[in-house]
């Protein structure tokens, strides 16, 4: 899990909540709130076995005729983040910024999708966004406003506890103190750079600090003395298998994060794996297989990885549309994006992403082809703007195309 300090360095402007906690429940269930999670698999899919064969039917893609929600899912073709045409696997940083070249040296991200969101839609839940990965590299799908990567959790245990597990009241009660008592410090820096003359842009990205810790601060108080809720153990501990089996709970994780309101934004990076893993019917190099050259046989065991995963996906996205909620269901109120930075992994091209977007209350098209290549930031400026957020761009956008039909 991260740390305490890594916590706070993911500090955002989040508004209080004000309402008090009865009155937000009544309210969701008049209304549910709106969710959204960015699932990012950053190997890819194979392209001929992920994209229909027939124009418009789903049933004709290989890996995407089974899913049990088909009438609520949207694929789309001819997306692509412009700027990565050299950046293979540093294409991964940009893919829910859109920030071009992320593999030269002096190389600043953007903020993420899902942050900006969260500005939006965090401040009513304990947890304004949560930020899940397969492993622990320090870095995942989400970018604050300076460009700095958010550490994700990737141990599946810890997070259940995170979200579920009460916490010593009084001992966090003496650690907030704490955190207060450097905020104050940081406060009293900031007056004495004010003395110094220190210049404007020093000045104003130290109070930027100040003021999202000062309000993840507020936010944590907020919660302090409110029990948090109660469920099911239901992780998997399948040990013959435990790449499936981390990807099967972090789905897990992320529903019971929604269908509990202990937040409204996640992500979920399916990073890049050293080493042999092991799904039913294969066992290989994901990254290894992924470089699969046309071959054959490293085709067919790179498949059985990627089945495997959208197994766990559509699982995911079942499950959801099982839990009523309100007039329709979890996932009806819920966008799911799933897609990835690399088109072909194999060549490491950045152009055709596979993307998905299911859920979310839309009336899907099932397959929208566009007519010619197109930045995956306009489709993120739509989410913008349909998640209520009032921006004029994103990233690369140049319009908000309207390809999601409500």
């Amino acid at each position: 899990m991260i740390s305490r300090n890594e916590f706070l360095k993911m500090g955002m402007a989040l508004p209080l909540a004000l309402q008090s906690l009865g009155q937000r429940a009544e309210a969701r269930a008049k209304t549910p709130p709106r969710r959204i999670i960015f699932i990012n698999s950053c190997l890819g899919f194979y392209e001929p076995y992920f994209f229909p064969k027939k124009r418009g039917d789903l049933a004709t893609s290989d890996y995407l005729k089974g899913m049990k929600t088909l009438e609520k899912m949207t694929v789309f073709q001819n997306l692509f983040h412009p700027g990565m045409e050299t950046s293979n696997h540093d294409s991964e940083k940009s893919f829910l910024t859109g920030t071009p070249s992320p593999e030269a040296p002096n190389f600043v991200n953007g903020i993420s999708l899902d942050q900006v969101l969260a500005r939006k839609m965090g401040g009513e839940t304990r947890f304004p966004f949560l930020n899940f990965s397969i492993y622990d590299r320090g870095w995942g799908c989400s970018w604050n406003d300076r460009g700095a990567a958010i550490p994700p959790m990737h141990d599946e245990a810890k997070i259940f506890d995170l979200l579920f597990k009460d916490k010593d009241v009084q001992a966090t009660k003496r650690r907030l103190r704490n955190d207060q008592n450097i905020l104050t410090n940081l406060q009293r820096d900031l007056a004495q750079l004010r003395k110094q003359g220190a210049d404007r842009g020093k000045l104003e990205s130290y109070q930027n600090v100040i003021g999202e810790l000062e309000a993840q601060l507020k936010h944590e108080q907020f919660w302090l003395n409110t029990k948090k809720p109660k469920v099911t153990q239901s992780l998997s501990e399948d040990a013959a298998f435990p790449f499936s089996t981390k990807i099967h709970n972090l789905f897990e994780l992320a529903k019971l994060a929604f269908q509990t309101d202990s937040t409204r934004v996640i992500t979920l990076s399916m990073d890049w794996i050293y080493g042999a893993i092991k799904v039913p019917g294969a066992t290989g190099g994901w990254h290894s297989l992924s470089h699969h050259g046309g071959n054959a046989g490293k085709i067919a065991q790179l498949s059985k990885i990627e089945v495997d995963t959208l197994k766990h996906f559509n699982r995911f996205l079942t499950e959801m549309d099982q839990i009523k909620e309100g007039n329709g269901t979890l996932l009806d109120h819920t966008t799911v994006v799933m897609g990835s930075n690399f088109g072909d992994s194999s060549a490491h091209t950045c152009n055709n992403l596979p993307m998905i977007v299911a859920g979310g209350g839309y009336r899907h098209q099932a397959h929208t082809v566009l007519a010619g290549p197109t930045p995956l930031c306009n489709l993120y400026l739509e989410l913008l703007h349909k998640h209520n957020v009032d921006v004029g761009s994103f990233g690369s956008s140049s319009a908000d195309l309207g390809l999601l039909k409500s």
